[in-house]
């Protein structure tokens, strides 16, 4: 991409964010506000839905698409472990073809990024507040 003033500025803020969030603590604040966001979606979603009775369906079946969505975009990928310095795994071409895998303890799992955790919460937030809502609507 060509650096126009634009993408500099784009750039700029992905950096910044990045460095701000990884403090943990505010990690953690922006998944608990993701997670009361969606909560909030829920609940705002399904009185807007109720009001006029006529997109129910249409909503759920959205709503089930985004859920979906959410939960493949965050599972397709599996978090791999650290490899230790001292460990090396063969790939399969050497050692005869035979991949040989070491056992020993490797290091910390790599977590996923801030949004994919984000996105993860709002969608939990989203079906906790849907049950909520559906426990109000059956009392």
């Amino acid at each position: 991409m060509q650096r126009t003033r634009l993408n500099t500025l784009f750039t700029q803020i992905t950096i910044r964010f990045r460095q701000w969030v990884f403090n943990p603590w505010r990690r953690l604040a922006v998944i608990l506000i993701s997670l009361l966001f969606g909560n909030f979606f829920a609940t705002a979603s399904s009185a807007t839905a109720g009001q006029t009775a006529q997109l129910d369906v249409v909503i759920a079946a959205l709503l089930v698409a985004v859920a979906e969505l959410i939960s493949w975009l965050y599972y397709r990928v599996i978090p791999r472990r650290r490899l230790a310095p001292s460990q090396e795994v063969l790939r399969p071409d050497q050692a005869g073809g035979v991949p040989i895998f070491d056992n020993a303890p490797a290091g910390p799992v790599r977590s996923r990024s801030t949004l994919a955790e984000s996105l993860n919460a709002f969608k939990l937030g989203m079906i906790y507040g849907l049950f909520v809502e559906a426990f109000k609507l059956g009392s």
